[in-house]
């Protein structure tokens, strides 16, 4: 689909691993709060040992066994957010409740479908993050969920093809981009910005390597002329 990516070439990305153990914090029950990893971790086909989810029908599971937030991003919303006090918690990885993070990846340079060599396992690139209300308590910001959706900064979840041992000191390696090739973020587009459009539902829908959401909400949408209402995941509220 994109024209302006050039053709796959051997990428090393340095990376930083964190999990998370479901607890009461920011006033729920979360696993938002995780920790750095320096051992070596066993990742299966549903994520990191150890790692939990508070929430098993929007949180992990085979097509979310990881999520990936660029690093870059919180350069950003320290800079919108530039009247946040002390008090107030600062922008900085695993903020936004990642297991992986890494500079020079962002939405619009991995695509559906990439894949990388991580120490003894493959993972798969499998659909945008859905930015939900948890993440306005979480930094004290209204509305930042929806910041994030309208910005396409929403990050991504993979997939595990190969199970094996990781480390902090494995980089990720891309190995494998699909033909044609789609943006994290052209799919964030396709979806949000024009969500009744038939061609974006078709491409949705045609899209090798995307979650299975995607296109079936992509095919109700179609059904229907209807979009989905967002804002109980976006604000926790009609």
């Amino acid at each position: 689909m994109s024209d302006c990516l050039s053709p796959l070439t051997p990428q090393h990305y340095a990376v930083e691993i964190y999990i998370g153990q479901v607890k009461q914090s920011y006033g729920f029950v979360t696993a938002i709060d995780k920790q750095s990893v320096s051992n070596s971790i066993y990742l299966s086909e549903h994520g990191l040992k150890d790692d939990e989810s508070a929430d098993e029908k929007y949180h992990g599971g085979l097509e979310r066994a990881l999520h990936q937030y660029p690093a870059e991003h919180y350069t950003f919303w320290q800079q919108v957010f530039t009247d946040r006090t002390d008090e107030q918690p600062r922008f900085e990885a695993p903020g936004m409740g990642e297991n992986i993070s890494a500079l020079g990846m962002t939405e619009e340079n991995v695509c559906i479908g990439d894949q990388y060599q991580w120490g003894e396992a493959i993972i798969e690139v499998s659909q945008p993050r859905l930015p939900c209300f948890n993440l306005n308590t979480r930094w004290d910001v209204a509305d930042i969920s929806v910041q994030m959706q309208d910005l396409s900064r929403c990050g991504w979840l993979y997939r595990v093809i190969k199970p094996g041992m990781v480390n902090q000191g494995d980089a990720l390696i891309h190995i494998k981009r699909l033909t044609p090739a789609t943006t994290v973020k052209q799919v964030c587009e396709l979806f949000f910005n024009a969500p009744l459009d038939n061609e974006n539902l078709t491409t949705l829908i045609e899209m090798p390597a995307l979650s299975p959401y995607w296109g079936e909400t992509a095919k109700t949408r179609l059904a229907t002329n209807t979009v989905e209402n967002w804002n109980f995941r976006l604000l926790d509220h009609a």
